[in-house]
């Protein structure tokens, strides 16, 4: 599907209606903007609450909390 929007003086546009419905976007959503090919691509990024839980799959809170120390440490 193709859209045609305009790019204002300022270099915004608007992201049509069914596309934020689509990929969840809203007001003060971020995008990650890349140059692809002949063109420009808006990717949404997720938020820390889209990211929440996403690791349980990978170790406990309590392991997760043990590398965060570690890596805060570190740093």
């Amino acid at each position: 599907m193709e859209y045609e929007v305009i790019v204002t003086r300022k270099g915004q546009t608007t992201i049509p209606a069914s596309l934020n419905k689509k990929y969840n976007t809203k007001e003060g959503t971020r995008m990650l903007v890349r140059e692809w090919q002949d063109g420009i691509v808006f990717t949404p990024e997720p938020s820390l609450i889209d990211l929440a839980g996403s690791g349980s799959t990978h170790a406990k809170p309590s392991e997760m909390k043990e590398m965060l120390d570690r890596l805060r440490k570190d740093f």
